[in-house]
């Protein structure tokens, strides 16, 4: 479970990135989020086990990622500022983001 999250860490801050710098439409974004969840159905998650904070940041992030339409995502400072953090998190950079409220699907 944790090495499904560090590996779709890396393609998540890839892509958001990516969208950010117009380099990457939002179409493949959105399609990255329906991907990752189609790779996430067969994984067996034991509900007991504890989530590590990088995978509630990465949950929160993608989920984020999926329910904002792209003007809001592009133009909104405050939400992207938010965004920023959780990406400098998950790549190791940023502090825990104590507003993420991820779960997994």
């Amino acid at each position: 479970m944790q090495n499904f999250v560090d590996i779709k860490s890396k393609q998540l801050s890839y892509f958001v990135r990516g969208f950010w710098a117009g380099k990457i439409p939002y179409a493949e974004v959105d399609l990255f989020f329906w991907d990752t969840m189609e790779e996430w159905a067969p994984i067996k998650s034991d509900e007991s086990h504890p989530y590590s904070q990088k995978e509630i940041v990465f949950w929160h992030l993608l989920h984020q990622l999926h329910f904002w339409p792209e003007t809001k995502l592009l133009q909104d400072s405050y939400l992207r500022s938010e965004l920023q953090n959780c990406l400098d998190y998950i790549e190791g950079e940023g502090m825990y983001p104590l507003d993420c409220i991820g779960i997994r699907p």
